[in-house]
């Protein structure tokens, strides 16, 4: 994770291997959701980095399946943000495939000479006003400890 500066944009990244509980389609393949949860985790992050706050993902925008994705996959999936205004966070997103799952045996697999790219999308999140986030974080010693 890469905080924000004048030079450069706040960033995440998340690698994770697809496991066989997410194939859904025929032939093991592995549905678009499950990459839009990775992204929704990303976005989710870099609201909470940047604002303190989770914010609402309240917008996927050309979203662009490129390449399968199987159980045994490996893919890394990234953020970073192009735009910011007062309350909305503008990201720009990314999954590409880094390890294949198969081969001659069931349990291979290979790391790839070069990521193939599997999904690209664009996200805005809305954070709450500053007041809300100031009034929310007051709370929470109260909810933690305050019994």
């Amino acid at each position: 994770m890469t905080h924000a500066t004048d030079t450069e944009p706040l960033t995440a990244t998340l690698r994770v291997r697809i496991g066989q509980e997410d194939a859904h389609y025929g032939g093991h393949l592995v549905d678009g959701a499950r990459v839009l949860r990775l992204f929704g985790d990303l976005v989710t992050e870099i609201t909470i980095r940047s604002d303190g706050d989770e914010g609402l993902l309240s917008e996927y925008a050309d979203i662009r399946f490129t390449a399968p994705v199987h159980p045994g996959d490996y893919i890394e999936a990234s953020a970073r943000v192009t735009r910011s205004t007062k309350l909305r966070r503008f990201v720009e997103l990314t999954a590409v495939k880094v390890i294949a799952a198969g081969g001659e045996s069931p349990s291979a697999a290979r790391v790839l000479p070069e990521p193939i790219p599997v999904c690209t999308a664009h996200a805005t999140t809305v954070v709450p006003k500053p007041s809300t986030r100031a009034s929310a974080k007051k709370l929470v010693p109260t909810l933690a400890g305050g019994r």
